[in-house]
């Protein structure tokens, strides 16, 4: 029986040697070379890879997500029935996503644009000193990375509330839940978004939102490019609604190169990389389920497909 994989062709065979570090015994094949269909028993996939080829194997007994995300296997006609997904949840996957957080924090706190911008005018000029006790971050989606961020940022000096669909408690966290997502924009000087893209958070970063946070507030979106509403970002930042934004994440992707966000002054952007999963770091928990499933035992990071992540 054989694993197959199906990635960026610039990683595939980093995949491929970090899996086999673990488990050499493993019979990897790289799509789109999968050979006798039947052979198939794991797939371990990203994004770009078609979910109705995956009913071409009869033998299919786990897939596997390589990022913390899980949209892109939901999309029609979504993963074969009953073949269970499992997704990664990894601490260096973790840890560069809360890296890229802090960085963009930091820099709307410590007022970074404010400051390049004065040097490409040559201007020598003090700003007012930001308080952190006094600036207030709120992050929707309190799951492994969300939860790994607030920590972080609190431990920094910063109050931090979190947001998510149930009732969470984490330490040193406010934390809201259902309705109170209101009550938290209302005190959020920087929003930052992490939430799972789901039917219910599809478009979640819009007017409505937007204009329910503090004038002058900043927003971060690490999470799927789905959650936010261009037209209404762009507005709210043309309008000072919204200070500034620091987007990984676009919805189509690649960013079309006429889009407005590509040069827009208030927003600092990067291409779906604030973390990159590490095949090194990731490889043994793939191993892992695929002798699970192997087994017939339990899987690990299932995905739960009532929820939708």
């Amino acid at each position: 029986m054989a694993v197959l994989l199906s990635t960026k062709a610039h990683t595939m065979q980093d995949w491929k040697a970090a899996l086999l570090a673990v488990d050499p015994s493993l019979e990897i094949r790289l799509f789109p070379d999968a050979g006798d269909p039947a052979d198939i028993e794991a797939a371990v996939v990203w994004t770009a890879h078609d979910m109705m080829e995956l009913r071409r194997y009869p033998n299919l007994k786990l897939i596997v997500s390589m990022g913390a995300g899980v949209d892109h296997l939901f999309r029609p006609p979504g993963p074969p029935p009953g073949v269970p997904v499992a997704r990664l949840v990894d601490t260096r996957l973790t840890q560069g996503m809360s890296e890229w957080v802090l960085l963009n924090v930091l820099r709307f706190h410590r007022q970074d644009p404010e400051y390049r911008d004065q040097q490409a005018r040559k201007v020598w000029e003090e700003l007012s000193a930001p308080d952190t006790s006094e600036r207030r971050i709120g992050i929707i989606g309190l799951g492994e990375l969300g939860t790994d961020a607030a920590r972080k940022l609190a431990a920094l000096g910063f109050p931090v509330s979190g947001w998510s669909r149930r009732p969470k408690t984490v330490e040193g966290i406010t934390c809201y839940s259902g309705a109170g997502l209101a009550e938290m924009l209302k005190q959020t000087d920087i929003l930052v978004c992490l939430l799972p893209l789901t039917p219910e958070t599809r478009g979640i970063l819009n007017k409505d939102l937007l204009w329910s946070l503090p004038r002058g507030a900043y927003v971060l979106n690490a999470a799927r490019g789905g959650h936010m509403v261009a037209e209404d970002m762009l507005r709210a930042l043309d309008s000072g609604q919204i200070a500034g934004a620091a987007l990984d994440v676009f919805e189509p992707e690649p960013l079309p190169a006429d889009s407005p966000f590509w040069t827009h002054p208030k927003v600092i952007l990067t291409p779906h990389a604030a973390s990159i999963t590490i095949p090194s770091s990731a490889a043994p928990q793939v191993v892992e389920n695929i002798h699970r499933a192997r087994a017939g035992e339990p899987l690990i990071n299932l995905v739960d497909f009532s929820a939708g992540y």
